[in-house]
């Protein structure tokens, strides 16, 4: 592994130079922020506490919506602060070849920190070196900015989803050394 200071205060990025088991990924962000794949069924109340309050309670999304049944066939991710969790993502394998992230979730007051950004990178790397070639998602329309960022090509129009304006949005990964 190699560290590296990135441009915001106090925040290290450890990028994975061999691949490594996904439940050992680790991405450590000063002392404070560590992400990781979630324990479950541990780890499943932290998960769905954050996503109640960003998507129910902030969005007024139907818990229904958000809890589709899907959550058992997904890996989730999640981001900790000095042991609490503040941040969540779930990843699906669609097929052997693609994959898509699904509830991207950071509590209101850890936002612009880059602790979105870091979850999905982290995520990504992961995909990679389970040899996932695409990435698809369903980004609500203010946010295809935020996936713009990450390589994310916005496709098709826009759509209506749990109330909310979303555009599909993909990534072609580049296969890992160490994967080919």
């Amino acid at each position: 592994m190699a560290t590296a200071r990135s441009k915001r205060k106090s925040i290290y990025v450890v990028a994975l130079t061999q691949p490594v088991g996904l439940r050992k990924v680790l991405l450590m962000m000063s002392d404070l922020f560590t992400i990781r794949i979630a324990e479950l069924p541990a780890d499943w109340p932290y998960i769905q506490a954050i996503r109640r309050q960003v998507f129910h309670e902030e969005q007024g999304i139907d818990l229904r919506l958000d809890f589709d049944g899907k959550d058992e066939v997904a890996q989730h991710w999640l981001v900790w602060c000095r042991g609490a969790a503040i941040g969540t993502t779930r990843v699906r394998c669609l097929d052997s070849a693609t994959a898509k992230l699904e509830r991207l979730a950071v509590l209101p007051e850890f936002r612009g920190r880059g602790l979105g950004q870091q979850l999905i990178q982290q995520a990504l790397t992961a995909l990679q070196f389970q040899g996932i070639a695409r990435v698809t998602l369903h980004a609500q329309t203010p946010l295809q900015h935020f996936y713009e960022r990450l390589g994310f090509e916005a496709e098709g129009d826009r759509f209506e989803e749990a109330g909310k304006s979303h555009v599909k949005m993909r990534k072609h990964l580049r296969s890992h050394p160490k994967n080919p």
